[in-house]
């Protein structure tokens, strides 16, 4: 006597947006990238491999470093966002200091956001070889998955 049962009555999938948010592994989702909280001030480091999966987050060497044009793109939107709120909130045109206070503590503020963001959106969008799994998502929620 057999019985199918489907994984999504099984487990509910979370979703790739929430995952992402997360940072949890782009192939499995359940495991996560980071060795600490987004807002904490324990170490920012990144794992090496998945804890849940045995995922390594590093393809190849300097891998990461794409990772910096993608922070930088996030960083310039950020600056570009806050001297227009700056602008529309002042209307001071006169003062650059303003400007080069508001920018700099911009770039201090959203520093951690965009080193950790950055990173998910190289592993979870830009790389095809790292798209969700299912199987293996139902092999480390059962605890069955051989390394």
């Amino acid at each position: 006597m057999e019985v199918n049962i489907n994984m999504e009555n099984q487990y509910q999938i979370p979703s790739e947006l929430k995952s992402a948010v997360d940072g949890k592994c782009p192939r499995c989702r359940t495991g996560d990238m980071f060795a600490a909280p987004l807002l904490s001030f324990r170490s920012k480091k990144m794992h090496v491999k998945c804890p849940a999966c045995d995922l390594k987050f590093e393809k190849e060497p300097g891998y990461f470093y794409v990772a910096m044009y993608i922070s930088y793109a996030m960083s310039v939107a950020e600056l570009v966002a806050s001297c227009v709120i700056t602008y529309w909130l002042t209307g001071n045109m006169e003062s650059p200091w303003l400007y080069v206070i508001v920018a700099l503590a911009a770039t201090l503020i959203f520093a951690p956001f965009n080193n950790r963001y950055s990173r998910v959106i190289l592993l979870y969008w830009m790389t095809p070889m790292f798209k969700f799994n299912p199987k293996i998502y139902q092999q480390v929620k059962e605890g069955t998955l051989k390394a």
